[in-house]
């Protein structure tokens, strides 16, 4: 039988960001539960700040019966003279039925003893209990809080609940608190739990007293009151997701609101009036004909028709903020830059201050301006200026109450102090790429600093045997790296990793620079995420260590890959691979043509010597046309018996083979792909 089921657990003012993360797995933890009491079905998840609601528009009522198989000792072990023994008996009990009633089954090769157990299955509302405790017992939201005195942990302390199967209240007990009949409105209606009847009267009760229980309504509901507000003041509102997804999470009754600060603060850069409304306020940006205004954006959670004070005192908190930052900006600009100053702050724990961190980053940054010189857009002498500066807003007033601001606040102030665009661009970019959606450097000049900063990171860190493991990554290594890789591909750099490495290890102590190599080539995978990894191996495995190369080896083989004869051409040269496994490719492959006695070894020779003189514009090019000697291997293969008795002859075609399957691992080891 089916019955609506409506779960609602009531809580104090969820957190939104911890709350936001973990909500992804929420449902999939719920699945989870039903499946391990076979009670799987369709559901619908709800959360204000002050509740998560779980709706079944069908529940089962009770779980299907089932059958559990008992298999126990073999037969000629549990009986005994035609009598039971101790294991016979013990199984029986196990079973909870007499000897005489088990049954005999084949398992393998014996004949045991087997006995098949009805299991009726319980009613759900004798499991919702467990079930509900162990589902939120599996929440993880990073910091937990224990209230009263109670043992249990949660992310807030948990006031009330509800558990309504069709028209029975079930009295539970979720986290030590009695589920019952009533629900919390929103606290500006009452303060009191309102009662209602029935699951119909749950959600209607709810959108009576101002509470919109659905987040996609609320948010449809902020979208089209942000609409309304950009017709009436000619404005554009700058929706940022994941604080509207946060807007969302900590109201019930959301009302957007314009509010205005003094113009005298639209002299602090823009970055700085958007933090400090975003991250301390939850205001939204406003802009007009592409700049920013001196307007923001509040939703409120009240439930009234007066917003006026609310608007005020929106106003007054942000003046104090932007207060203190255009305190901090005026101050910074009066002080100018402290380099000496990053001296006292200490980059970790064996690699010295911040100070020495800029030094090695100068001086890798200064071995990337001679290698890449020809492409880069200014001086040498720029990128030593900008590698100087480079972390030196970390000394300044608004970095330090601001920290999500260094880089920028850095490039504004080196403008200020007469410093060109490459030099300020790049230490705003030189944190770039932060995530996997980020933006790159957007020139050369800038490129070289950020790649100076992700790879002193890296040599140092690794210098100190501060390497990731496992899902561990403290210092963000991994998209260090992989930020590294994506420039070299976005601009079109080379990038030898034995060289480039090898030259800076001197500037490391104790560094192992295999394990950095190592380090790189994994997180090429990573890139190539949607290729066939045995592709991706196939090309590291050649022991090219270009990443430029690399990834374009890989692009061609990939592509190659995917054509209908592919199949075809790989089992020829997998064959060549197999033929040459106990050759040494670094030995001198002497092919001489004299000692050739067939056509097919001939003209195998002859379009091999051919392909290989010619010059390619592309490794797919390549590759095409190393993989056009399969019908001249498959007559050589045929009709050629590679292992003579003659052993000159059988050298000089083995050598012949081998130097084809060499030519091909130049680019990639055919015999690592796989489907």
């Amino acid at each position: 039988m089916l019955k609506p089921l409506l779960i609602e657990i009531g809580l104090e003012e969820l957190p939104a960001i911890p709350f936001l993360k973990e909500l992804p797995n929420i449902e999939t933890k719920w699945q989870k539960i039903l499946q391990e009491n076979n009670l799987l079905s369709n559901f619908e998840i709800f959360y204000t700040p002050r509740r998560v609601t779980i709706y079944h528009r069908e529940f089962l009522t009770k779980q299907a019966d089932s059958k559990e198989e008992l298999y126990g000792a073999p037969v000629e072990i549990a009986i005994k003279d035609g009598s039971p023994t101790k294991a016979g008996e013990g199984f029986a009990k196990k079973c909870g039925v007499a000897f005489e009633e088990l049954k005999r089954a084949k398992k393998g090769s014996k004949e045991v003893l087997y006995f098949e157990k009805e299991i009726e299955g319980r009613e759900s509302k004798l499991l919702l209990e467990d079930m509900i405790n162990r589902f939120l017992k599996s929440l993880h939201f990073g910091k937990t809080m224990r209230w009263a005195e109670r043992d249990l942990e949660f992310i807030r302390p948990i006031r009330s609940s509800i558990v309504l199967l069709g028209e029975e209240f079930l009295e539970l007990n979720i986290f030590n608190v009695k589920s019952s009949r009533a629900v919390y409105p929103h606290r500006q209606v009452s303060y009191e739990p309102i009662e209602f009847s029935n699951i119909l009267g749950y959600f209607e009760t709810l959108e009576k007293n101002g509470v919109i229980l659905y987040p996609d309504r609320r948010e449809k509901r902020i979208l089209e009151q942000f609409k309304k507000l950009e017709e009436q003041h000619n404005i554009s509102i700058e929706i940022d997701t994941d604080l509207l997804a946060e807007v969302v999470a900590i109201t019930e009754y959301p009302t957007s609101l314009v509010g205005e600060f003094d113009r005298e603060f639209l002299t602090l850069p823009k970055e700085a009036i958007i933090t400090s409304m975003k991250e301390h306020q939850r205001y939204f940006a406003v802009y007009k004909d592409g700049e920013i205004t001196n307007k923001f954006i509040v939703v409120s959670n009240a439930k009234t028709e007066k917003f006026e004070q609310i608007v005020k005192g929106n106003e007054k908190v942000l003046r104090a903020r932007l207060s203190d930052g255009l305190f901090f900006y005026n101050n910074d600009l009066k002080n100018g830059f402290d380099i000496e100053g990053l001296k006292s702050l200490v980059f970790v724990q064996g690699l010295g201050s911040l100070f020495e961190k800029v030094q090695r980053e100068k001086e890798i940054a200064k071995a990337f301006y001679d290698l890449y010189s020809e492409k880069v857009e200014s001086s040498k002498e720029d990128i030593i200026k900008a590698s100087e500066i480079s972390k030196a807003d970390l000394m300044t007033e608004m970095v330090y109450e601001f920290t999500e601001l260094q880089g920028v606040m850095g490039s504004y102030y080196a403008r200020a102090f007469g410093e060109n665009d490459f030099i300020a661009d790049s230490i705003k970019e030189q944190y770039l790429p932060d995530g996997e959606e980020s933006e790159l450097p957007s020139n050369y000049f800038s490129s070289i600093l950020a790649m100076a900063n992700k790879l002193d990171n890296i040599l140092a860190l690794f210098s100190v045997n501060k390497i990731p493991t496992g899902t561990k990554d403290p210092f963000a290594l991994r998209r260090s790296a992989i930020g590294i890789i994506k420039i070299v591909l976005e601009k079109n750099l080379d990038f030898d990793l034995e060289k480039t490495i090898n030259s800076l290890a001197k500037n490391y102590k104790n560094l192992d620079e295999k394990k950095v190599i190592e380090f790189f080539l994994d997180r090429i995978y990573q890139i190539f995420n949607t290729t066939n990894p045995s592709i991706v191996k196939a090309v590291l495995v050649s022991n090219d260590r270009d990443i430029l190369r690399i990834s374009k080896k890989i692009t061609a083989l990939d592509t190659i890959s995917q054509s209908e004869s592919f199949k075809e051409m790989f089992s020829t040269f997998k064959r060549v691979a197999n033929i040459t496994k106990d050759l040494d490719l670094n030995s001198d492959l002497t092919i001489d043509s004299n000692l050739f006695e067939s056509d097919e070894e001939k003209a195998l020779f002859s379009k091999f010597e051919a392909i290989e003189a010619k010059e390619f514009e592309n490794y797919e090019e390549e590759l095409d046309s190393k993989f056009s000697l399969k019908p001249e291997l498959d007559k050589f293969f045929d009709n050629v018996l590679v292992n003579a008795k003659d052993e000159k002859i059988k050298i000089n075609r083995k050598n012949l083979i081998g130097s084809i399957y060499k030519s091909f691992k130049a680019v990639a080891d055919i015999k690592e792909i796989s489907s």
